[in-house]
């Protein structure tokens, strides 16, 4: 996180959920009108029709438009990777893959090229990593807010929809603990490969996210306790970008797991809190399933993807597009001349 960094508390973070607007009605009738105009059979784009609607939904505008899609990934460090043996590769890793991005090296780049979507990314002052949660709580209450906050700032005037992704060595073991303790169960129903752990180091991930629950137990009195005791920065980034992108109307896709665990916060802390939220992809690594059932979701591919960096959602904003084109684009029955049944 650079200077000067942005200020609030945990509470004024939680009181915004207080004031999260719903779906616009009005757009979402407009889109259903003029869907069914369009020259095709009622349903025959399927989902597509959806996507269309649910844009509409939350840009509070018909027909919708994709046309600055940004997309966000935040890099932070966990002192649980430094401490304890929960991810193939060392720390410095999430450093190396920042300037991978900055040059133009990594999928997501290559993604975002295709689908003409600016790329964002937040280093977040990776030289301090959280602390180690199997110890403590991961972060204070003023640096869990500060990531926050920072994560709104990725939601600027202007931009249409907000593609949300991360990078950090050893954040599906935060994403574990963050499921573990918001939905109970045994460590081992949360906790998957990641970067390619097996045998003994596996064993050493579910070790260390049953004892950052069980040491943190009496802190998480909330959802955003457990963010705080058991998340990570470029989590809490995740979820002040979710926020934001609420209360800005702005429709998000989200990545996979380690992203759809950071946003879990908010529907723990509020029902329908991830309604202007579609996931983007299902991730390779186990949990996700899972975690998509808890949330009520339906991702929109499934490609066996599991590389984080809003790689997964990236290709789904060219499905998301598509929707866009063919609502805004078609033409009517009555303008294209043909006969409507």
């Amino acid at each position: 996180m650079t200077d000067p960094q942005p200020q609030a508390s945990l509470q004024e973070i939680r009181d915004l959920l207080k004031v999260f607007p719903g779906p616009d009605e009005k757009a979402v009738l407009a889109a259903r009108e003029r869907d069914g105009q369009l020259t095709k059979p009622p349903g025959a784009l399927g989902r597509l029709e959806e996507l269309a609607e649910w844009l509409a939904a939350w840009q509070g505008k018909a027909p919708p438009k994709v046309d600055r899609p940004r997309v966000a990934v935040f890099a932070a460090n966990h002192g649980v990777a430094k401490a304890k043996p929960v991810s193939a590769f060392p720390v410095e890793v999430t450093q190396q893959m920042v300037a991978n991005f900055q040059h133009g090296g990594a999928a997501v780049n290559q993604l975002c090229l295709v689908h003409d979507a600016e790329l964002r990314v937040y280093e977040m002052a990776l030289e301090h990593p959280t602390k180690d949660f199997t110890e403590g709580p991961a972060m204070t209450d003023a640096e869990c807010a500060t990531a926050l906050a920072y994560g709104m700032m990725a939601v600027e005037e202007g931009v249409n929809i907000i593609c949300l992704g991360e990078m950090g060595i050893g954040n599906t073991t935060a994403a574990a603990a963050v499921c573990h303790a918001l939905y109970g169960g045994d460590a081992r129903d949360w906790v998957g490969p990641g970067t390619g752990v097996e045998g003994d180091a596996l064993a050493a991930k579910v070790d260390a996210v049953t004892q950052a629950v069980e040491t943190n137990k009496a802190a998480m009195t909330d959802p955003f306790e457990v963010l705080r005791c058991v998340g990570g920065f470029e989590l809490a980034a995740i979820v002040g970008a979710v926020i934001a992108a609420r209360v800005g109307r702005v429709p998000v896709l989200l990545d996979g797991y380690t992203c759809t665990a950071a946003a879990a916060i908010l529907e723990a802390s509020l029902s329908g809190a991830l309604d202007h939220c579609v996931v983007g992809h299902l991730s390779a690594e186990p949990a996700h399933v899972k975690l998509l059932e808890k949330l009520g979701k339906e991702p929109l591919l499934n490609l066996n993807m599991r590389l984080g960096e809003g790689s997964g959602a990236a290709v789904a904003l060219g499905i998301v597009k598509s929707a866009a084109a063919c609502h805004a684009g078609m033409a009517t029955f009555a303008e294209a001349g043909v006969s409507d049944a």
